[in-house]
């Protein structure tokens, strides 16, 4: 099958043999997919390596072989936002996170278009945060397995006092005490109000939000926890040592 014209972004680049790259990148019409992009490592092909860089969109042609599509010619349509530190990292993230959880040649168009959106929110300078946490609801709806964060599992309306912990089968279901930790596992009513509103919530609310939601990512991720994960909360801990100590606060 030939496929021309496609738009995608660049998820994930890795060499294989000498001289070639395996690409991974979401595409606007056919899905995720995997191409082999041959002789793009010679001194001379600097151009389509960069345009094969994570989060580069990009327009292409190639031709369907199996799982994996042969690269003809590929394009850059803009420059990939220039991201560093905790930046660069969510980006990697929610790239993993569309590697994990999107199936093969299974067209997303939201998908697509949330991941444009979260890609020019990181290259603003946007809060990491409520990006990271809209762009995981919208893959989560996108994928087929997204939640209804405004009511209980029962129906009833979500209280924005209450605490709740997500369900990834019922949503939120309503945090009644505090034994074994679940309300330091939980997230406020109101957090999860505003994120089926799209509406940012306060910022000591943001905290709550991101351990209910990867709760849900959890399950569907198959026991197997992303790189990720491990690379941001690595580089949280290497901020917080660096912090110098608060008069009468915990600087750890």
């Amino acid at each position: 099958m030939r496929i021309v014209g496609e738009h995608a972004f660049v998820l994930h680049a890795r060499p294989w043999r000498e001289t070639s790259l395996l690409v991974e990148v979401l595409c606007e019409g056919q899905g995720r997919m995997g191409l082999v992009a041959r002789g793009v490592r010679g001194p001379k092909r600097q151009a389509l390596r960069a345009a094969l860089q994570p989060l580069q969109h990009v327009r292409f042609d190639a031709v369907q072989r199996g799982e994996l599509a042969h690269l003809n010619t590929v394009e850059a349509l803009d420059a990939a936002p220039r991201l560093q530190g905790e930046a660069m990292l969510s980006g990697f993230y929610a790239s993993e996170l569309v590697l994990r959880l999107a199936p093969r040649q299974d067209p997303l168009p939201e998908l697509y278009a949330a991941y444009g959106e979260l890609r020019a929110r990181l290259g603003e300078g946007a809060s990491l945060a409520w990006t990271l946490r809209r762009f995981e609801r919208d893959l989560l709806d996108a994928t087929g397995v997204g939640l209804d964060y405004a009511h209980e599992g029962d129906g009833e309306p979500v209280d924005p006092a209450a605490r709740y912990r997500l369900d990834p089968g019922h949503g939120p279901v309503r945090v009644r005490g505090e034994r074994g930790g679940e309300r330091e596992r939980s997230a406020t009513g109101r957090a999860l109000l505003a994120l089926a509103a799209d509406e940012a919530p306060p910022v000591e609310d943001l905290g709550g939000l991101r351990r209910v939601l990867r709760e849900v990512l959890e399950s569907h991720l198959g026991g197997r926890p992303l790189a990720s994960w491990q690379l941001l909360g690595d580089l949280g801990r290497v901020a917080r040592a660096a912090m110098p100590p608060q008069s009468g606060g915990d600087s750890s």
